[in-house]
């Protein structure tokens, strides 16, 4: 697979084995939860966020999904513009549907059920032709967590370097 560059010249190419080009990672994510479980959803998307997405880097950060009666919409999510579509351009942080099967959005919302379970986002990605995005079943860290997590992993970087 060719590898294709975004708009400011950085290479973007798919993981090795899975032919996924990742467009977007969400970090702060896995430092502000603790992810118990990963969905992979497809999206509905307009043809002027497609094309942007080829051309630019969405911003999740603040991406979360939510249930809307049987449906599941992702929120938060930021896909600039594309100049070249004028009058049909796309609303940046507009709700977008995710798609799932019925029995896994009915597993889903049973898991969501519980106290303190969100959906967070954590990466975009191109999957072939298709945008996907990879959510996270996570549960809220407390300050004290935080400290904890990053002082183990401060320590096992500590130990690989040890061991070179």
């Amino acid at each position: 697979m060719a590898r294709k560059k975004d708009k400011r010249g950085k290479d973007r190419k798919p993981d090795e084995g899975s032919g996924r080009i990742v467009l977007a990672t969400n970090r702060r994510a896995r430092r502000n939860y603790v992810i118990e479980a990963k969905i992979e959803a497809g999206l509905v998307l307009l043809g002027s966020e497609v094309k942007s997405l080829r051309t630019t880097t969405p911003t999740i950060a603040e991406g979360y999904a939510r249930f809307r009666g049987e449906a599941l919409w992702l929120y938060g999510v930021h896909i600039l513009p594309l100049p070249q579509a004028s009058y049909l351009n796309h609303e940046p942080a507009r709700p977008r549907k995710c798609l799932l099967h019925k029995r896994e959005l009915r597993k889903l919302k049973h898991r969501l059920e519980a106290k303190g379970q969100t959906l967070v986002a954590l990466q975009m990605y191109f999957l072939g032709p298709r945008v996907k995005v990879e959510l996270g079943v996570a549960r809220g860290r407390r300050k004290g967590d935080k400290r904890s997590h990053e002082r183990e992993k401060d320590d096992k970087k500590r130990m690989r370097g040890q061991i070179r």
